[in-house]
């Protein structure tokens, strides 16, 4: 009995290394130790204007419920097709990295948000009043300066891999 109860935790040892082992090649590595993270990339960070912390300044837009009271569906779903199809646009010219929906409300009534790849509040506005929908008066806006990772403009080059419809 004393010989199975050894016998039965050495054994899962050598299972649990041996599956891991064979996931990762590496015994006892789990993939997160210091020798797996990849190292700085000068030219990257260049290319995508990042400072010393791989940060860079953007311009967030607050969409915000606008003044304009429109009961005409079809003319409504136009221009929220048009919405859809201006935020599009503006992130195949990489001018927006980040555009999205609130999925609940609030108090700011916040209805959604773009962030915009430049520093330039006025430049920011310029853009979002391509939009349709601010034109339309369907949405408002508010504009803040932000600081965050220089590396955001790359999730948009995956974002068609995962989705199988556009809205």
């Amino acid at each position: 009995m004393k010989k199975l109860i050894f016998i039965l935790p050495a054994c899962s040892i050598l299972i649990s290394c041996a599956i891991h082992s064979k996931k990762n090649g590496n015994p006892g590595k789990d993939g997160t130790s210091g020798d797996s993270k990849i190292g700085f990339n000068q030219k990257l960070a260049d290319s995508l204007g990042a400072d010393k912390y791989g940060m860079k300044a953007y311009t967030i837009v607050m969409l915000t419920t606008g003044s304009a009271k429109i009961d005409d569906k079809e003319k409504k779903a136009e221009l929220m097709k048009g919405h859809m199809t201006n935020i599009g646009k503006l992130a195949d010219e990489g001018k927006i990295i980040v555009a999205g929906p609130f999925l609940e409300k609030n108090k700011e009534n916040y209805r959604g948000m773009f962030i915009f790849n430049t520093k330039s509040k006025e430049e920011a506005e310029s853009w979002v009043k391509t939009d349709p929908a601010v034109a339309a008066g369907i949405f408002s806006y508010e504009i803040f300066p932000w600081y965050g990772s220089a590396a955001l403009p790359l999730y948009l080059k995956h974002h068609d891999e995962i989705s199988k419809e556009n809205p």
